[in-house]
């Protein structure tokens, strides 16, 4: 018996790829025998992803920043767009490097309250990135501001991708006038080596629908479903290398991961998250670089991010094996600085280190983590033709710190947003949490006549302040939004709902940590630990007229300084914006950086808060942990 026949169809092929058939047509149909199915093979390529993420408008390096090289405290001067720009030009010569940024490019310094995302745009333009992903800072200033800040990159010779498949805005819109995917791509192709990689780009929707202005017609899809949906389609046109370029932050992109198929690798910003082994340098970092997770097929997932503010590079390598799988994957994130040091002297002072001292420095940093890196000539130039106009403004000494503002959102939380600044080595893992947000908090007191207590969102305060004269600049960097100064009558329930509202919006809801607390006047303790409705006791008014610190009376009406952007009800304070949508308030129609300026200006000299003034009196963390 032909065992080829046995219960199988006879098979007619017809094709100009594989022809088993001697001939078509007429004559007797032959039973063949059907090669075994093979999965499909890919080249296996080696890719490079070099990323930044969360500049925010900070275009100048940050001088005297202190780090420690070989034990020993170190000054430097740390970063400034024209290294980022150099660090990148050094892949020039390399074919199979993706240049990506990862969002929240715009606000936060003079840059941009002045240009409105022109600097940032023309030194973008310096690098040239492949593609740019949408942070939620985008929106700050509503579709309308972010179609200035990219028309201003597009402008430029580079023609930046900009991407996120998440965020659709509606037809006859700022960001849409004429077509779905005028401004915004869900994403670009890279050609490396003749493979093509897919970078996809995604937006944080809750944060940024809750802490910026898109307007209401722009729509935000659920971050995985829009992922997977933009994977799976450009699987079918046969792509199989995937690259996420996310903003939504370090703890969401590894839980991505584990729910997407086919991802290889992530690159992340939105939490200026620092990865990698820094405790040689004096900072605490959120994880491993590249940190290592699984996707839902059980393949290998890479994850990086590159810390903030133009300070830090990131340098991923991925290798493919022939199934298109990533094999292994490798990199660093470096911190960019400069090829000067200063050391303290026998009496305490900062200077110069000797020749000698300084050629060994740069020998033993070649092997680290810290990249010394010489500013761009071109981009410097292009910064200057900004920063003239900026600076004159920015020199204006408004007072001066007699200690460190350190800048914490939560208290306990991974990162050290203060890493490099003199006084702040521990902030983060102390229970007062902030100071820089606290002393806002006071200076919205002091600018409110009429109020009782002040409240301020951690996220709406930038920077940690180092000690010393505090200039303009300080204040639009520390505050650089465009809120302003509101009152609002609330009970002193409403006043605990608003408390709970802010501490949930983090630790149930996983929006953005910026929605913490903190006030002034106003104190308590905090076990994240129990459910909502159970973490603050112990809370306390201080009353303005004698200064004597009571319970907050649950009937009583108080009112409340903040600012226009949670009173609305922002940042998961629902609460506020409850008692906001009723009109029931008053708009100061100042500044709330004015207000800054203002209470620096009356003191001449501000230091942190006396202990007792602390918002927070003790912080237990979600893990149970009670901080000193």
């Amino acid at each position: 018996m032909n065992l080829l026949s046995m219960n199988k169809p006879r098979l007619l092929l017809c094709s100009g790829i594989v022809t088993l058939l001697a001939a078509c047509g007429g004559g007797e149909v032959t039973d063949v025998l059907l090669p075994k199915h093979q999965d499909p093979t890919f080249p296996a390529v080696q890719l490079t992803l070099a990323h930044v993420n969360d500049h925010h408008s900070q275009l100048d390096p940050f001088p005297n920043t202190e780090l420690l090289i070989g034990g020993v405290p170190t000054r430097v001067e740390l970063g400034g767009f024209p290294r980022v720009t150099s660090a990148f030009g050094a892949y020039k010569a390399k074919d199979n490097v993706i240049k990506l940024h990862a969002g929240d490019a715009i606000t936060g310094s003079l840059y941009y309250t002045l240009f409105k995302g022109e600097a940032d745009a023309a030194l973008m333009n310096t690098v040239c990135f492949d593609a740019f992903a949408l942070g939620n800072h985008e929106f700050d200033d509503g579709d309308t501001g972010l179609k200035v800040f990219l028309d201003h990159l597009r402008n430029g010779s580079c023609k930046t991708p900009v991407l996120a498949a998440n965020v659709k805005p509606q037809l006859g819109t700022p960001l849409a006038m004429t077509k779905p995917n005028e401004y915004i791509q869900p994403y670009t192709l890279k050609s490396i080596k003749g493979v093509k990689v897919a970078i996809i780009g995604i937006d944080i929707k809750g944060k940024t629908t809750n802490s910026s202005r898109p307007l209401a017609t722009t729509v935000f899809e659920d971050e995985t479903i829009a992922a997977q949906r933009t994977i799976d389609a450009l699987k079918k046109q046969g792509l199989r290398h995937f690259v996420l370029l996310t903003h939504q932050g370090y703890e969401a992109d590894k839980v991505m991961a584990g729910k997407l198929t086919d991802v290889d690798a992530i690159i992340g910003g939105d939490s200026h998250s620092l990865l990698g082994d820094f405790s040689a340098h004096g900072l605490t970092s959120s994880g491993s670089y590249p940190t290592q997770m699984r996707n839902k097929d059980g393949q290998l997932v890479c994850i990086g991010q590159a810390w903030e503010y133009s300070k830090a590079i990131g340098e991923l390598h991925l290798n493919f094996n022939p199934k298109g799988e990533v094999k292994s994957c490798s990199g660093q994130a470096s911190l960019l600085i400069g090829s000067t040091f200063q050391r303290q002297d026998s009496a305490g002072n900062w200077v110069a280190v000797d020749q000698t001292t300084r050629t060994q420095l740069l020998t033993q940093l070649r092997t680290s983590p810290l990249k010394v890196t010489e500013p761009d000539v071109a981009a410097t130039a292009v910064l200057s033709g900004f920063a003239d106009q900026v600076a004159a403004r920015k020199a204006e000494v408004i007072g001066s710190a007699t200690e460190a503002l350190c800048l914490v959102r939560v208290p306990g939380e991974s990162t050290n947003r203060s890493g490099g600044v003199a006084g702040c080595e521990a902030a983060n893992t102390l229970a007062r949490g902030s100071d820089a947000a606290q002393v806002v908090a006071e200076a919205f007191l002091a600018g409110s006549l009429a109020a009782d207590i002040a409240i301020q969102n951690a996220g709406g305060v930038r920077i940690a302040v180092p000690a010393g004269p505090l200039s303009m600049n300080t204040a639009f960097t520390l505050l650089p939004f465009t809120n302003v100064l509101v009152e609002l009558p609330m009970t002193g329930q409403q006043v605990r709902d608003v408390l709970e509202d802010a501490v949930a919006n983090h630790l149930d809801a996983g929006q953005s940590s910026g929605s913490h607390p903190y006030a002034a006047a106003l104190r308590w303790r905090l076990d994240m630990s129990q459910p909502r409705g159970s973490r603050f006791s112990q809370l306390e008014v201080r009353n303005r007229a004698t200064g004597v610190w009571s319970a907050i009376d649950p009937a009583r009406t108080y009112t409340v300084a903040t600012n226009d952007f949670i009173a609305s009800g922002k940042d998961g304070y629902t609460t506020f914006g409850t008692v906001y949508a009723t009109g029931n308030y008053v708009n100061n129609f100042l500044l709330y950086t004015q207000t800054f300026v203002d209470y620096v200006k009356a003191n001449a000299s501000i230091g942190r808060p006396a202990a007792a003034n602390y918002s927070h009196q003790s912080v237990t963390t979600a893990a149970g942990v009670a901080l000193p």
